[in-house]
């Protein structure tokens, strides 16, 4: 990341040492999961749509840890497997919307709050902002080389309200506390970095 980009990270010290922890990224480009991987300061297994999972590129992301998930249906594999990642204490990375967007948490899906909630891990947001810029792009899918791409790290936050529930009404509840922590990240984000 760092010898093709300029990644400017901000917070990193804010993550847990050690212990179980999700890092909420948002996503607007394919950089950003990579970038997360490369300047986090710990070591990140984040869920990844199988369809990334080809050739030697397949071979290289099962190599260091991701997780390859069907987006199509509830893939028990992948859950089991995540929730594995944090029983260990290890950092599980999530992309909350569930694919590329705008990258403002705008439409949340129910699995970060499963696993905030069933694992009983913070929750830690990530604004990676910077990699849309479109000037100087020599890769229609990638920023352009040697651009600052930010990198910031938020406060650890509880998704559960305490009770230790998993209802459907549990759940939403967190989604909506969720959505809140992570927007307003973002908006103190792009007011720190000026993006």
């Amino acid at each position: 990341m760092y010898g093709l980009w300029k990644p400017r990270v901000l917070g990193s010290w804010r993550v847990p040492a050690s212990g179980p922890v999700i890092f909420a990224v948002n996503h607007s480009h394919n950089v950003d999961g990579p970038m997360v991987m490369g300047v986090a300061p710990r070591p990140t297994h984040f869920l990844i749509k199988q369809e990334a999972f080809i050739g030697p590129l397949g071979t290289f992301l099962e190599g260091i840890g991701q997780l390859k998930v069907d987006r199509t249906s509830a893939d028990r594999t992948a859950i089991t497997r995540a929730l594995d990642v944090l029983a260990d204490g290890g950092v599980l990375g999530i992309f909350p919307e569930g694919t590329r967007g705008d990258g403002d948490f705008a439409s949340l899906r129910a699995g970060l709050a499963y696993f905030a909630v069933r694992s009983g891990a913070p929750i830690v947001p990530v604004a990676v902002l910077g990699s849309t810029e479109k000037r100087g792009r020599l890769i229609k899918k990638l920023p352009p080389l040697r651009s600052r791409v930010d990198v910031v790290f938020g406060d650890p936050f509880e998704a559960g309200d305490g009770s230790g529930r998993r209802t459907r009404t549990a759940l939403d509840a967190a989604t909506v506390r969720i959505q809140e922590q992570l927007t307003a990240h973002l908006h103190h984000a792009r007011r720190l970095t000026g993006r």
